[in-house]
Order: structure tokens, then C-alpha cells, then sequence
């Protein structure tokens, strides 16, 4: 199996990738959340150890990144804040168990083993559907549900924006949200955001579907019928 842990506490990154070798796993180390989530996007893991408090983009936002971007990894998360509101919060982001430090290394490798007997491997055909959309989040390819449609290629980045659109159907964004879930800690002007739109918009016509992304003036946009 291939973890990846993110930490950005040295000594216990260092322990944690010696005990896991030693156990047979294969490991990555990442020592903050922007890393990370490089990694993810660039190498296939089998488990992701994140931790809840990382400097820059935290554990929380990588973990509504990568829900968003369809990746189904198993997640345990690490975390000092022993919290019910801290722990529902992390499981809501899509975390699959929580493991509060300091803790023992077995049971550590306990829950990891038991999240590995559990996990429902994430296949490269992983759709998202909304409406008359699906999205197949490992080639970025858009397409009509009906013979009638044909496939449009996306960049990563329409990509991950249209996912976001696609699970909240007929809600409206923030355009701080959506900047913030698509670029996170990137220096990003908010003329790109309307610049992606403007793309998203068309690529929708061409694929001939019934919806459109809708604007909401000074508060941001929706995905709806037309």
C-alpha cells in the first residue's frame, strides 16, 4: 500500500514514515497542505494521513479540495484538537476516521489497516453527474447524458469549478468560495474566476446541455437550466 502523510511537525513526520516502512507500507511525506496537494494530484496513494492543523491551506480545505475533485482516497486524520465540533467538522469534509494526538503507533496502524479492509477503491471512471452532465473527473471530459451529446475536454481547472457547481445543483457560490476551493492559497485575481466562466459557458453549449451557469450579481453563480 501507498500512504501519503502530510504533517508538518519534523519529528513525528520522521517516526511515522520509519514505523510505516518498517511495516511494508510505501511512503510520501509532504510537510505542508499546498505540497500535498500536489502530490495527490501528480501520484496515486492508497490512504492519506493528514493532519487537522498545517500552515497555509490546512487539512480541512485539502480535504474539501480532493471530495470536490472526486477522489474518494481513504483519510485519517490526525489532529491535536480533541473537540466534538472539531471532529464533526472533519468527518463532514469528508475525512473517514480521526486519530487525536499524542497516540500510540499500533493504533495508528490498526485504524489504517481497518480503513484499508473498508475502502471502496477510487476507479479512474469516477463520474459526476447534475442534471444532463457527466464528468469524468479522471480525463476532465464533459459530456451530454443522452447519444446526442459529445464529449468536451476541460482544463483542470473548469474542471474542479464545474464539480463544484455540480454537487451543489441550484445553489449560489460566493465567489470568495469558489476561489478559495479552486486555487486555494494561489495568488489569484477574481477576473480569472469570470474568465473560467465565460469558458465553462461555452464548453456547456457545446456539449448541448440544458444548463448554463447562472450569474448572481455581487454574490456569484449557480448551475441551473437555462
Amino acid at each position: 500500500m501507498k500512504i501519503l502523510v502530510i504533517e508538518d511537525d519534523r519529528p513525528l513526520l520522521v517516526a511515522l514514515e520509519y514505523r510505516l516502512k518498517k511495516e511494508g507500507f510505501e511512503v510520501g511525506k509532504a510537510y505542508d497542505g499546498e505540497e500535498g496537494l500536489l502530490m495527490l494530484e501528480s501520484t496515486q496513494y492508497d490512504m492519506l494521513v493528514l493532519d487537522r492543523m498545517l500552515p497555509g491551506m490546512d487539512g480541512i480545505r485539502i480535504l474539501e479540495t480532493i471530495r470536490a475533485g472526486g477522489n474518494s482516497i481513504p483519510v485519517l486524520m490526525l489532529t491535536a484538537m480533541d473537540g466534538i465540533v472539531d471532529r464533526v467538522t472533519g468527518l463532514d469534509a469528508g475525512a473517514d476516521d480521526y486519530l487525536v494526538k499524542p497516540f500510540a503507533m499500533d493504533e495508528l496502524l490498526a485504524r489504517i489497516r481497518a480503513l484499508d479492509r473498508r475502502k471502496v477503491p477510487w476507479t479512474p471512471q469516477s463520474l459526476v453527474r447534475a442534471f444532463d452532465l457527466e464528468l469524468a473527473m479522471d480525463s476532465m471530459t464533459l459530456r451530454r447524458k443522452s447519444n446526442n451529446g459529445k464529449d468536451i475536454l476541460l482544463s483542470r481547472t473548469e474542471g474542479r469549478l464545474l464539480s463544484l457547481f455540480m454537487r451543489n445543483v441550484n445553489q449560489t457560490l460566493p465567489r470568495a468560495l469558489l476561489i478559495d476551493r479552486v486555487w486555494g492559497n494561489a495568488d489569484v485575481e477574481e477576473g480569472n474566476l469570470d474568465t473560467q466562466i465565460h469558458f465553462l459557458r461555452k464548453k456547456l453549449a457545446d456539449a448541448r446541455s440544458e444548463c448554463t451557469i447562472i450569474t448572481h450579481r455581487a454574490v456569484g453563480y449557480k448551475l441551473g437550466r437555462r
